[in-house]
């Protein structure tokens, strides 16, 4: 008990003494936030975020300002938990409001394939591509995050870009199915990248279809989406927090990921 008083107090005087950075991995939400396009025959949109004034120091509020918004729950840098997809709809604990919070504070692994991603936005990360990473820089362990660094965010204000899509859908990258079912055999409580969506843009063509959102909550994983700054972080040795609203019956949530990364 002593010990864990003792790392906190530590922990502390480090972020407030800037020994450890608080580093933003989120996008700004608001009306220009780039949304996920679906095919219309397919399924329904999420609708386009809406932020309107409720007042601002006048007639409707003299001595304050607030809104209201309008937003999907997997709108710009968001959570995705497992009763998002019919593999995870199971879970009792699968709901923004019933998952374990536990879960949601854990080592980050950032894996870079940020050279990869701009040669080819199709690129996929392969099994091979994680146990060399692996190799380098130490496995990949029980109950941590894995994150997919493509530097996709730098086209975070341009949706066209973001999406990168053309008659045969969108094109951005992610990964193989492989992949995920490895890491998911790791113990991972989530996986996370930088686009749109977990997937790959051509993920729809895979088996199984989608198989970051298909395998990852049919294993009660979380998974994040539209995360930024990821090149601010190390390979490993960073903390990840990466929370949701507390919504009743939620199947995600905008969130504010934050990760912990040690400097000097």
């Amino acid at each position: 008990m002593m010990a864990s008083v003792k790392v906190l107090d530590d922990l502390a005087k480090m972020l407030i003494s800037g020994g450890i950075e608080v580093v933003d991995c989120s996008g700004v939400l608001g009306p220009d936030t780039p949304l996920l396009k679906l095919p219309p025959e397919l399924a329904k949109d999420t609708p386009k975020i809406e932020v309107h004034k409720i007042s601002e120091y006048d007639k409707d509020g003299p001595l304050w300002a607030w809104n209201w918004l309008k937003v999907g729950e997997h709108s710009g840098t968001h959570f995705d938990a497992p009763h998002h997809w019919i593999t995870g709809r199971d879970y009792q604990d699968g709901f923004t409001d019933t998952l374990p919070v536990q879960r949601l504070v854990a080592p980050v692994n950032v894996i870079d394939c940020s050279k990869e991603a701009a040669e080819n936005p199709d690129f996929l990360l392969t099994v091979d591509h994680v146990k060399a990473w692996e190799a380098e820089h130490g496995e990949i362990g029980n109950g941590e995050w894995v994150v997919m660094r493509t530097d996709w965010d730098r086209f975070a204000n341009d949706e066209a870009a973001f999406l990168n899509a053309d008659s045969t859908g969108p094109h951005t990258p992610g990964p193989t199915a492989e992949v995920i079912e490895y890491l998911v055999g790791k113990g991972i409580v989530g996986w996370g990248t930088q686009c749109i969506g977990t997937d790959a843009g051509q993920a729809g063509a895979m088996h199984p279809p989608f198989p970051a959102h298909n395998l990852l909550h049919k294993a009660n994983r979380f998974g994040l989406a539209s995360l930024a700054n990821l090149d601010r972080l190390p390979a490993k040795g960073a903390i990840l927090i990466a929370a949701p609203l507390k919504i009743e019956g939620g199947t995600g949530s905008p969130i504010r990921a934050l990760a912990l990364v040690a400097r000097g």
